[in-house]
């Protein structure tokens, strides 16, 4: 009987911290050996000239979400985590969206039924509080955290999710009592809301006026008031998909009073523009976002953040939408006006191998800076560490082994994703996943899906470090 299910040999092992040269032996769905060299395996893996990387995980994903009327979202959870298999994703972390008027644990219940037997990698979610009454901040918030669900997300803007300021401290004081993680969308609701009738009323409708809408300064607001309260209630809290300068002065401000806020960005924010929105027929509806696409001063910008600590995670923010379709980006109110088109783009496959390109192979961020921000952190979090994020004897064997001399173009046609088109048509990349081998499984091999719907499960996540209160 063989010693190891599965033997890595020759390759590159990159973990947040080292760089080293050594196999890896996997049984029964972990690592349980590195060597300078092993044998003895059901089945050698020969990855001479690539890097053996950390599973990536992707913390801020939104499946099979109920998206308002005639919208419909392109991808559940097969879709969806085939998708990110396919690039080099090994967990994700969904959204369970509680509708107003709805209990919370009905709609995590609802989301465990969408996802259960579908995904190819494993899953977590996170909660979504859009309706913090008495028993959802009393009763069904601690026992949700208690049930492996450590993390929630809380929205300053979007009719349907936004919470007032007093909503914002009730549910940021239940935070600090649980040690949950709060998640925080910052974008201010009534200055989006006094901009766009402004926009409509001069005939600024296309989609490229969405950016119009929200410009840098309502999220630095927005971000500043979320810290502001944070600060109040002593709550360590993440800003999520920051987009740019203005933000990220208000989050490197807090963290100079010594404040616990964290930060994730997004590859929109390092590679798409607000120019993307313009376009005839509404093509500019595939680069809609919230917050939407900045400027090059804004890459330049983000790339300062994410060398020198400011941005803890780099995750998708997928959020997709089918563009030639009647329930997709051409809503049948789209053409009157930007406020119809679905906030969100397609994201989840391209995520890693467009840090790689933009950060790596430029030269502007290490390899390991690139697994800290693509896993390590993640795990770290969210409380997956040391089980998933990381390469070492006991964690689950989640691993990508990555070519990073490769060079592609991103095409539609070659993306496993439900959406029908991909912001980064035409995209030249240099770096790729060659294989995403998921608790010791192949589940993705040289661009063929080799996983199956139930092979993930889901995760109960542990309470964070990061989410307790105080210095």
């Amino acid at each position: 009987m063989a010693e190891f299910d599965l033997a890595i040999r020759n390759g590159t092992v990159v973990t947040a911290s080292d760089t080293i040269r050594c196999d890896i032996g996997v049984r029964g769905g972990r690592i349980v050996q590195l060597a300078e060299a092993i044998t003895g395996a059901t089945r050698d893996i020969d990855a001479s000239g690539l890097m053996v990387l950390p599973g990536g995980i992707d913390s801020h994903v939104h499946l099979d979400q109920d998206s308002g009327p005639e919208i419909r979202m392109a991808d559940g959870f097969e879709s969806g985590t085939r998708a990110a298999a396919a690039g080099g994703t090994t967990t994700v972390i969904a959204f369970a969206k509680q509708k107003k008027g709805s209990s919370l644990r009905a709609c995590v219940e609802a989301y465990h039924k969408k996802a259960e037997g579908k995904a190819l990698i494993d899953y977590g979610f996170h909660l979504i509080v859009s309706d913090p009454t008495p028993s959802v901040l009393n009763q069904e918030l601690p026992a949700l955290f208690g049930d492996g669900c450590t993390s929630f997300k809380v929205f300053m803007t979007y009719d349907d999710l936004v919470l007032n300021d007093r909503q914002l401290l009730d549910v940021f004081a239940v935070a600090r009592r649980e040690q949950a993680l709060v998640m925080v969308h910052a974008e201010g609701y009534d200055t989006i809301k006094y901009l766009t009738e402004k926009l409509e009323s001069e005939g600024k409708t296309a989609p490229y006026y969405h950016a119009a809408s929200r410009p840098q300064l309502i999220e630095r607001e927005a971000t500043h008031r979320a810290i502001s309260h944070a600060e109040l209630i002593d709550v360590p809290i993440m800003i999520v998909h920051v987009s740019g300068r203005e933000p990220m002065e208000q989050i490197r401000w807090a963290r100079q009073r010594g404040l616990k806020v964290y930060a994730e960005t997004c590859p929109q924010y390092i590679s798409l523009t607000a120019d993307d929105l313009k376009g005839e027929n509404l093509e500019g509806g595939k680069y809609v976002c919230s917050p939407p696409p900045r400027d090059h001063d804004s890459w330049n910008a983000i790339w300062e953040g994410l060398k020198d600590g400011t941005f803890q995670v780099f995750s998708s923010d997928h959020c997709p939408f089918f563009y030639d379709s009647a329930a997709g980006k051409l809503h049948p109110r789209s053409a009157e006006s930007f406020r119809y088109v679905p906030n969100g783009i397609p994201g989840i496959e391209t995520r890693m191998m467009i840090l790689w390109s933009e950060g790596v192979a430029k030269g502007r961020i290490t390899p390991n800076e690139f697994v800290a921000l693509t896993a390590t952190n993640h795990a770290r979090i969210y409380g997956l560490y040391p089980r998933k994020g990381t390469i070492a004897v006991g964690t689950d064997a989640d691993l990508v082994l990555w070519d990073p001399n490769r060079k592609e173009t991103i095409r539609q046609e070659a993306l496993h994703h439900g959406s029908d088109y991909t912001p980064w048509e035409g995209f030249a990349v240099t770096g790729w996943p060659v294989m995403t081998i998921a608790g010791g499984r192949i589940v993705v091999e040289d661009g063929k899906v080799l996983g199956k719907p139930g092979d993930g499960g889901f995760l109960r996540r542990d309470i964070s470090p990061y989410a307790r209160a105080g210095s």
